[in-house]
């Protein structure tokens, strides 16, 4: 990750065993150069990237979801920087207050000028606690809203970027009406004249992924996940018991290829192995590609065109097959 050491996730245990290996070879090479150590140091090597790539072609649902909230992992800013290092962010809800939580802002994504909003998680400690570590509030959802309304005026595709546990769960985000917040995004996106494109950049959460997530198209990180509830809540639920989170990962079907075999989202979009957070600028170009060719099928459709091809791709999930009696 942009030259940072990348915090080892606990499926990766044993890479990182051949990496301190490899590491302490290395270390007596430098002090005894000899061709021996080369040799072993260079099949090791071979050994760790062999081990790495059958790792990831074999994941779990739950390692999955331990890449998507991998605090390493780029958010919002870090791909809206590389996009376009002139972007210019649009603050506040213009009712009192700014989110943090939530970030919007119109930057240049290869030849289309567009509406950018996405959460952030904040990557410090304090970060983290300004941005409420992901889960927007009311007014995160209001200045969302109220940008989704210029970007209509002004017939400006929107692209939303989506990486949240969910909507904010205090009793003062409840207090100042948090579920008609998400529920106005939910009809006023229903019903834009542009083009609307999400892409769940690592964990897609319930009702909070889906206030900026009424979309044309929805995309999703290779590693990311999407889901009505977290699987810690659907453990609970479901067996009462916070040692059943793989088997509520295995239920629920939440990775990205399963979603795509489902009809939820429309494309998949590869990471550099072992995840985003190795390589910000490989996932940000990857998206961006991902994103200009939705665009540019999108923006030949008309405004009431692309309306109802939104109504149509929600009212066709979940579709069901009757068994003859």
């Amino acid at each position: 990750m942009n030259g940072k050491k990348i915090v080892p996730l606990e499926f990766e245990q044993p890479l990182l065993l051949l990496a301190q290996q490899i590491e302490a070879l290395e270390k007596q090479l430098a002090d005894n150069p000899n061709a021996e150590l080369e040799t072993d140091i260079a099949q090791l090597n071979e050994q760790y990237i062999h081990l790495k790539r059958s790792l990831y072609a074999n994941l779990r649902p739950i390692d999955h979801l331990a890449i998507a909230r991998h605090p390493q992992r780029p958010y919002t800013r870090d791909y809206f920087e590389r996009w376009d290092a002139n972007w210019v962010e649009m603050h506040g809800d213009r009712q009192g207050s700014d989110d943090p939580a939530m970030v919007t802002g119109f930057l240049q994504l290869g030849d289309f000028a567009v509406l950018g909003v996405g959460t952030q998680k904040g990557r410090a400690l304090r970060d983290k606690q300004q941005c409420n570590f992901g889960m927007p509030q009311p007014e995160g959802y209001r200045k969302a809203l109220r940008n989704f309304h210029h970007a209509e005026k002004f017939g400006l595709p929107i692209v939303c970027l989506i990486d949240t546990p969910g909507a904010y769960p205090g009793l003062n985000a409840e207090e100042r009406n948090q579920a008609q917040a998400i529920a106005l995004n939910l009809r006023e996106l229903a019903g834009l004249t542009v083009p609307v494109v999400a892409v769940v950049t690592g964990e897609g959460g319930s009702g909070g992924a889906l206030a900026i997530g009424v979309a044309n198209r929805i995309l999703m990180l290779e590693h990311s996940v999407y889901s009505v509830i977290s699987p810690e809540g659907c453990a609970s639920i479901l067996w009462r018991s916070g040692d059943k989170v793989a088997e509520a990962c295995q239920a629920m079907k939440m990775t990205a290829r399963e979603l795509f075999s489902l009809g939820v989202i429309d494309q998949v979009i590869e990471e550099p192995l072992g995840g985003a957070h190795h390589d910000f600028d490989f996932a940000s170009q990857k998206v961006k590609a991902a994103l200009i060719g939705q665009l540019t099928e999108l923006t030949l459709l008309s405004g009431p065109s692309l309306k109802d091809d939104r109504h149509r791709k929600f009212r066709k999930m979940g579709s069901f097959v009757e068994a003859a009696v």
